[in-house]
């Protein structure tokens, strides 16, 4: 990007959150992050906001606009997991994921769309994962809000397309964070197997994707689903 733009970053106090919003910084942008509890890197003003709630959402949006002006690149990135077999899953383990990851993301693009449609300009980009179109066992709930973001992305890029408004999925797929430094040394070999690359990417790789889709450079992509799985996915 040429000139410094007004970031938002959801879950941006750990993992490839954190990540994304540190390289936001590097380059340059104002950042903001949402989270729950924590904050997020040096540099970024961290708010409180859970994305279950849109009053919330709108808060934070308030907050951000008074501090560092409209947001023009929205990262949706806030997710959890409840991973259990479809057997032994309650309705709420899947509803409650299918709320934050997908409905999460909906109510920030829709809060981030009103300063996007009247500047012409924005950049949503969603953050999936691989199992949102390779699927997963034992992740019916995570899989389906995932899979869910690429036809909110697509019909959000029909809808304001126009506008100079792009919307894109990242779908990441192991990645080197706390939560696979917690798989013994067999279950990563076997996960580091089945990916040609033969080994997890670094938070880093995913977040220069990320910020290559809200620059200038990718202006003209919009609707895509770009993985970065070392070759996992192979496209699914």
């Amino acid at each position: 990007m040429t000139t410094g733009r007004t970031v938002l970053v959801t879950g941006g106090n750990r993992g490839i959150g954190f990540s994304i919003a540190e390289e936001f910084i590097r380059q340059g942008h104002r950042v903001a992050v949402t989270a729950r509890s924590g904050a997020g890197p040096d540099g970024s003003l961290t708010v409180r906001a859970d994305v279950t709630d849109a009053a919330s959402i709108d808060a934070a949006f308030t907050e951000i606009e008074a501090a560092l002006g409209p947001v023009e690149v929205v990262v949706a990135n806030a997710g959890i997991t409840r991973d259990m077999l479809l057997m032994r899953m309650s309705d709420d383990d899947f509803t409650s994921v299918v709320d934050t990851n997908l409905s999460g993301a909906f109510r920030v693009v829709k809060r981030a769309s009103k300063a996007m449609l009247k500047a012409r300009f924005g950049r949503i980009v969603l953050i999936s994962s691989v199992v949102g179109l390779y699927g997963s066992a034992g992740q019916v709930n995570y899989s389906a809000s995932k899979s869910g973001l690429v036809g909110l992305a697509r019909s959000v890029t029909r809808e304001l397309g126009a506008r100079g408004i792009t919307a894109n999925v990242v779908a990441p797929g192991f990645i080197e964070t706390d939560m696979t430094a917690k798989l013994s040394e067999t279950q990563q070999a076997d996960y580091k197997r089945n990916i040609p690359a033969g080994r997890f990417a670094t938070p880093g790789e995913v977040a220069r994707v990320v910020t290559w889709l809200a620059g200038d450079d990718a202006a003209y992509i919009s609707g895509a689903v770009i993985p970065v799985d070392g070759g996992l996915g192979m496209g699914h």
